[in-house]
């Protein structure tokens, strides 16, 4: 493990040497604003029937709920936790490198924020459909909830241990989109300018992560080893309020886009890709001991994070 993922930020950072993408509507070359696959709703019989504008608004609509969750998340989330990290006030002592790196985090997050919501404008200018209002209060609502009912007593230590995990998720989500050859250019560009930084972030946190559970007490460390797969899993689980939304905003009624989202969004319905988004997050773990915790391995496996041969 590389003892300093950021030390090159200055040259290679994204804040630091990258350009603003400038919206180029492609549409016409038959390129699309999000790859129907990772739409989940999109091959629904419902969404299916709708007239085919309406249908094809549900890319779009996608893109902004991506880029919109994007700049919620990076500021609303991982944030709070990088400036916990760089301020000292993550319960743990950290070398003045380690907080500092935390500091070149909390920068980019910001940028990728801005550039997230920059791009979504640039569309909506060009196409006029505008930027639904999603303001993502009802997901890091749910996040904090979930923390103190899993972790009750340990908010801080709850809240960082969710960054981490956006923080070794993101990346794998990330390369999905980029390599679909219809995507639009600029689309593209952008979310591999993302995952360029991300990836740097990702051995950060996981850096983090191994000063964090070597400073924990023993009975700490049993409470975090069987709780970590339901806390991914409740980051996993998707915000379905702009689903709806944007469902509704292409012609289906309440009940039916209630019932669109119901039947597309159960988190254990793909163990597959469950365990392939999360690879890396349980490397993570493994090679912290984390799973050597009695118990933690079961976890993981109810969670749907270790795949098991059926006996």
């Amino acid at each position: 493990m590389t003892s300093d993922p950021l030390g090159q930020w200055y040259e290679k950072a994204g804040v630091r040497s990258g350009v603003r993408r400038i919206f180029h509507d492609d549409a016409a070359e038959g390129k699309v604003f999000f790859p129907d696959r990772l739409v989940p709703h999109l091959d629904h019989p419902a969404v299916a029937a709708l007239p085919m504008p309406d249908r094809d608004l549900l890319p779009l609509l996608h893109l902004y709920q991506f880029l919109l969750a994007t700049t919620h998340v990076e500021t609303r989330v991982v944030n709070v936790g990088a400036e916990r990290i760089a301020t000292g006030r993550a319960g743990v002592e950290l070398p003045v490198a380690m907080r500092m790196d935390a500091f070149k985090v909390y920068c980019d997050e910001g940028y990728h924020a801005l550039y997230s919501l920059d791009l979504a404008e640039q569309i909506a200018r060009a196409t006029g459909v505008p930027v639904p209002g999603w303001d993502y209060g009802g997901f890091v609502a749910r996040l904090a909830d979930a923390g103190g009912a899993l972790l009750g007593g340990e908010p801080v230590l709850a809240q960082l241990l969710q960054v981490v995990v956006f923080e070794t998720l993101i990346t794998a989500i990330l390369n999905e989109a980029p390599s679909d050859p219809d995507l639009a250019g600029t689309v593209r560009e952008v979310l591999r300018d993302h995952a360029r930084d991300e990836g740097r972030h990702h051995r950060f946190f996981t850096a983090f992560f191994h000063e964090l559970w070597a400073g924990l007490s023993a009975g700490l460390r049993i409470r975090v080893a069987r709780t970590f797969p339901a806390l991914v899993q409740v980051c996993m689980t998707a915000d379905t309020a702009p689903v709806r939304s944007a469902l509704r905003l292409a012609g289906l009624d309440d009940a039916t886009a209630g019932q669109v989202v119901r039947e597309c969004y159960d988190a254990a319905a793909n163990p597959q890709r469950t365990a392939e988004i999360t690879r890396a997050t349980v490397a993570m773990c493994r090679s912290a001991g984390v799973l050597d915790v009695p118990g933690a391995a079961d976890a993981f496996a109810v969670h749907g994070l270790i795949l098991r041969e059926p006996s």
